[in-house]
């Protein structure tokens, strides 16, 4: 079928894919919500050729997903970066990711964690030496807030499947059946106990999982965190960094890991799988270069 026939289909899935057309397309706004917005760069991580990835990015543009922005003027030079519109893409991203990661790559089964050595954990040590994509969450009062802390300190991200607040939220069903799920509370309150270590390290503490603001705000009361939490509920920092996923009762979630960001936004050490929740948070202290 022609793309032209795609797109007068009176179908939401053919509309997207007369968008999209074909999977190149997906791999640049793949590379472009992980902060590589300029064309030489495009070129050389996706080895596609200029003719290619110019028709492709020119196709985006007239689209709406991508807006050029010049850096230069001579000779004139844009980086291409996502729109509203792109932004609404990056949880089918996040979706084939789970997907492929579950159901080609891997034999099926739901988990919340991954082996040692697996493709997803060789991704997310790879992460070391990259800085975060330039992204801004939703804090649990529901205040837009930069990922990392102010004032020239570094700072650790975990991200957490879940964490609820007895009586005021529910388990997702077969929570407790899918491996890695359950420890986020402990996890959370061990970070909370060791707080002021953190602190008088230098260190910011961010709890990051994929839940709302008001879910997150529940359980922070119910918790007493002394630090925030913040929502990726739009897949935006997922999809910046290409995080593990996985999907349960209808929402895309985190599979636990933790980062270690320095002053200047980039990663200096990895924590994943994680397998002993509360032991993470005396390791990820110890990580930490003023220790």
């Amino acid at each position: 079928m022609k793309r032209s026939e795609l797109a007068d289909a009176d179908c939401g899935i053919a509309q997207a894919l007369g968008v999209i057309g074909d999977w190149w397309t997906f791999l640049v706004i793949r590379d472009v919500a992980g902060g590589n917005t300029r064309f030489d760069g495009l070129q050389r991580e996706l080895g596609v050729s200029r003719r290619a990835l110019t028709e492709r990015l020119a196709g985006l543009v007239a689209h709406g997903v991508l807006e050029k922005r010049a850096y230069s003027t001579r000779p004139p030079r844009y980086d291409y970066v996502l729109t509203p519109k792109g932004e609404g893409l990056l949880p089918t991203l996040i979706a084939l990711q789970d997907w492929g990661t579950r159901h080609v790559m891997g034999d099926g089964a739901l988990t919340a964690t991954a082996e040692d050595g697996s493709a997803e954990s060789r991704r997310v040590h790879e992460l070391v030496g990259r800085k975060l994509p330039d992204v801004v969450l939703r804090r649990h009062d529901d205040t837009p807030v930069p990922v990392t802390a102010p004032d020239g300190r570094w700072t650790v991200l975990y991200f957490f499947p879940g964490a609820f607040a007895p009586g005021a939220q529910s388990l997702p069903p077969g929570w407790a059946e899918i491996p890695g799920a359950r420890g986020c509370t402990l996890e959370s309150l061990t970070y909370a106990s060791r707080a002021v270590d953190f602190a008088a390290a230098g260190a910011e503490i961010r709890g990051v999982s994929t839940q709302r603001p008001d879910e997150l705000a529940a359980f922070a009361e119910y918790a007493r965190l002394p630090y925030p939490l913040l929502s990726d509920q739009d897949s935006r920092l997922a999809a910046g960094l290409l995080l593990p996923t996985f999907r349960a009762a209808g929402v895309d979630r985190f599979k636990r890991l933790s980062l270690l960001v320095d002053p200047d936004a980039v990663i200096r050490a990895t924590q994943f799988p994680i397998t002993d929740p509360a032991g993470s948070v005396d390791e990820m202290l110890r990580l930490l270069p003023c220790r």
